[in-house]
């Protein structure tokens, strides 16, 4: 008791009345510009609840501060002077035009955004995004308007500064889709975290050499696992690294969030990786298993089907991590999963979902076609079935089995359309940008925390090899191969990027 009392006081001790000015005077400045706070008050700073029901988003008192100054200067002056009519009007004409364009980036800015690391799919050029479109010219780059209710750091910007936050934001190496939930209150908050930030948010050098570490793990236990037993099906990871550090951050952040339990289903890819590198299984028990020294006495079942369970240290403190055991039905692991979420829930008295959470680990062809995944969104906000969100991935390697042509697999533009059935947000993110990763993942479990629903993550990466090692894939996918077989991996990417950041040195 007296332990847990301490760090109580410890954990918030920060909080204390002394600091009142200093940490208002950060939140006002996280307000207007996350990215001018240190990364660790950020932290702080994006759990904090919601201000109301009714309200998503704070406001800066130094905005309401400004107007009441503004009235008590013009007291006396109860009209306002005079304008040219015609000039008023050009002007507001414009200014409803730029609205225009700014509601085409925030709906439509997926569709132009930088997803693919192998380039094969290209940058949609979407006409909602174009000047001429919205009856805007060159000439109007230079001319001011009102932001409107973009969370941008002013008020009134230069439309060419408007634009060029708004490819950032919205047409980089994410992808938002939000726009469509019926809830304004679940818009405002992510329109709030995404466009205050422009998806760039500024982490530390600590936070980037982490990032750097997970996927030097990711890529080295594949490279191990190939030399050693080449030839071996192990379904690997090769190409969606990132999946690592974004399960390692999944399961920090919500043990820092309250979590007690996370419940983790999957498929076959990746499974291996995630079992030693997120679960902390014994490499030594993997390798006897490749090479038929240990048998799995539960259910004889292959290696990249296996269960396992561990308990993880995070911030929180302890968190019991369960991977749950793997048919070779894709999907049908799903509502096994948030079953034994709510049943732990359950046992629990958790009413809020905030002490399990659930991890549903997707392929993008079966995310598409297996029915099972359907059925169980419809069940997600049922009073005897929802467990407070699930937080879904999907491994979008761009191709099922031997199939990548769109017009071949499904009859949507995106794998996880079938997500918006029950208005959960989509977040598309290019898997070459660890960073990009790295914010979609804190994004997408506070949003789960937040309002207590599903989410979906799609990770666009791809299979450096075939569906399993023993596939030749340049026999059906030549042309996408022959890109991948050219690609530095994920983790050399982002090693260059922090050398020439001055992060890590090439030792390092």
């Amino acid at each position: 008791m007296h332990e847990s009392l301490m760090e109580l006081l410890w954990s918030t001790s920060h909080f204390s009345g002394g600091n009142l000015e200093y940490i208002e005077g950060l939140f006002e400045s996280y307000l207007v510009d996350p990215n001018s706070v240190s990364e660790e008050w950020r932290k702080c700073f994006d759990q904090l609840p919601r201000v109301s029901e009714g309200q998503s988003t704070d406001v800066p008192h130094s905005v309401v501060q400004e107007q009441f100054v503004q009235l008590g200067k013009n007291k006396f002056r109860f009209q306002p002077a005079a304008v040219s009519a015609a000039a008023s009007s050009g002007h507001e004409q414009k200014q409803i035009k730029v609205m225009q364009l700014i509601s085409a980036y925030q709906m439509r800015g997926h569709q132009h955004a930088n997803l693919d690391p192998l380039g094969l799919q290209g940058r949609n050029q979407v006409p909602d995004l174009d000047l001429a479109y919205h009856q805007l010219t060159g000439a109007d780059l230079d001319e001011e308007f009102s932001t409107g209710n973009l969370f941008f750091s002013k008020d009134v910007m230069k439309l060419k500064d408007i634009i060029a936050g708004l490819e950032k934001t919205y047409c980089s190496s994410i992808g938002y889709e939000f726009m469509y939930l019926v809830d304004t209150q679940e818009k405002r908050w992510i329109q709030q975290r995404v466009e205050s930030s422009q998806s760039d948010p500024q982490y530390s050098h600590e936070t980037r050499k982490n990032l750097l570490e997970r996927l030097t793990a990711a890529e080295g236990l594949e490279k191990y696992l190939a030399s050693r037993y080449p030839g071996a099906k192990r379904f690997g990871l090769e190409g969606a690294e990132s999946l690592i550090p974004m399960m390692n951050e999944l399961i920090q952040r919500s043990g820092a969030l309250g979590a007690k339990e996370v419940v983790i289903g999957m498929a076959h890819r990746g499974r291996l990786n995630v079992l030693v590198n997120t679960l902390g299984k014994n490499p030594k028990d993997l390798f006897d298993e490749f090479e038929g020294k240990k048998l799995v006495n539960t259910s004889g079942d292959v290696k990249y089907h296996q269960g396992f369970s561990s308990n993880v240290m995070t911030e929180g403190g302890e968190v019991h991590i369960a991977l749950s055991f793997n048919p070779s039905h894709l999907e049908i692991v799903s509502p096994v999963v948030e079953g034994s979420v709510r049943a732990r829930q359950d046992r629990r008295n958790d009413t809020s979902g905030k002490t399990v959470v659930p991890i549903s680990i997707h392929g993008d062809s079966a995310f598409a076609g297996q029915g099972v995944v359907m059925e169980t969104f419809q069940m997600s906000q049922t009073r005897g079935y929802r467990t407070g969100g699930t937080v879904h991935i999907v491994v979008n390697n761009q191709v099922g089995f031997t199939t990548n042509r769109q017009e071949d697999v499904r009859s949507t533009q995106y794998s996880t359309d079938v997500a918006k059935m029950i208005q959960a947000p989509i977040f598309h993110v290019n898997g070459d940008d660890p960073e990009a990763v790295l914010f979609v993942t804190q994004l997408a479990l506070d949003y789960r925390y937040e309002f207590g629903r599903d989410v979906v993550i799609d990770l666009v990466c791809y299979r450096r090899r075939g569906h399993n090692e023993t596939d030749e894939p340049s026999g059906t996918q030549p042309l996408m191969y022959q890109v991948i077989n050219k690609l530095k991996t994920t983790r050399t990417l982002y090693a260059e990027s922090l050398v020439n950041d001055n992060v890590v040195t090439k030792a390092e």
